[in-house]
């Protein structure tokens, strides 16, 4: 890892997660590494706590918690059809503060699997600090706020290679049901595409941050990704944090809101001035987390 260029990890309050808080609420135990991957998984009562916990209060309240200056004059704010896949990830972190990441609804076996960064859901080779109280909201707006419903998180699957050397910022989570209804049924999935080579135009959504949004509204950039040092790409984009784990998206049509996965917000690089994105090639972890999220 390039750790001495990065500007931050892109969650909400990455500065504040540095360090474990004394005090924090206990993090939900860590299930043994299964094959290449790290998991964790949440009681039915902790899913039922975190439904409770994350009301649109909270998160309207977290929103105006985080202010990371003016929003970039690369990101625009989405003003198409909505992006029904797309969504807010709001947790405890591993510290005990309330925040948000981005996540994609995405296709899989299960019809419950969502996709973001690994940070979103652990800190980085810190095996036992995982993030816990999680919930995605697809489609989230400031003035619709949760209209597909909020779905809690029942389970997470990182990379080995995240949890124990901070490589491979990749994350699949699994989701409970909603009155029945499973996630994708109620709001479509992308497409996931593996070992794709860079080139072409890619969207990249998120929640960042800054102002005025301060998260409450979907912003995106539009570039030609680039191949990057480290098994990763890099696009221009100058979103901040709150972006974290926000889908790369080729082939994206306006209308349907539908494209295909290819990357996820990971980080800037303070050497581009903070006017680059980079993100995760999804290579063989990226498949093996998505594949262990669809049987979960």
């Amino acid at each position: 890892m390039r750790l001495s260029r990065l500007f931050g990890r892109l969650s909400a309050v990455a500065l504040a997660s540095a360090v474990v808080a004394v005090g924090a609420a206990p993090a939900p135990a860590v299930a043994a590494a299964v094959s290449t991957t790290a998991e964790v998984t949440y009681t039915p009562q902790e899913r039922t706590d975190a439904l409770a916990y994350w009301t649109t209060a909270r998160m309207r309240e977290v929103s105006r918690s985080v202010d990371l200056g003016p929003t970039g004059p690369m990101t625009k704010e989405w003003k198409g059809a909505p992006v029904k896949t797309v969504g807010r990830l709001f947790f405890v972190n591993a510290s005990g503060a309330d925040t948000w990441c981005t996540a994609t609804s995405v296709k899989s076996g299960n019809r419950s699997v969502v996709l973001a960064a690994a940070h979103c859901v652990r800190r980085g080779a810190s095996p036992v600090n995982t993030n816990f109280t999680m919930v995605f909201v697809p489609g989230y707006s400031e003035k619709a706020q949760t209209p597909y419903g909020v779905f809690p998180v029942r389970a997470t699957v990182t990379p080995s290679s995240w949890a124990e050397e901070s490589v491979n910022d990749i994350a699949a989570l699994t989701v409970d049901a909603v009155k029945g209804q499973r996630l994708t049924d109620v709001v479509g999935g992308q497409q996931v595409a593996f070992d794709r080579k860079s080139g072409g135009t890619v969207t990249a959504f998120g929640y960042p941050a800054t102002r005025p949004q301060r998260g409450e509204s979907l912003l995106y950039c539009a570039g030609t990704a680039t191949a990057a040092p480290g098994d990763e790409w890099r696009v221009p984009c100058d979103m901040t944090g709150g972006a974290s784990g926000g889908p790369w998206l080729a082939d994206f049509d306006a209308k349907t809101g539908l494209g295909t996965l290819v990357s996820v917000n990971s980080h800037g690089d303070a050497l581009d001035n903070s006017t680059a994105m980079f993100g995760p090639v999804l290579n063989t972890p990226a498949r093996e987390v998505h594949d262990r999220a669809q049987h979960l």
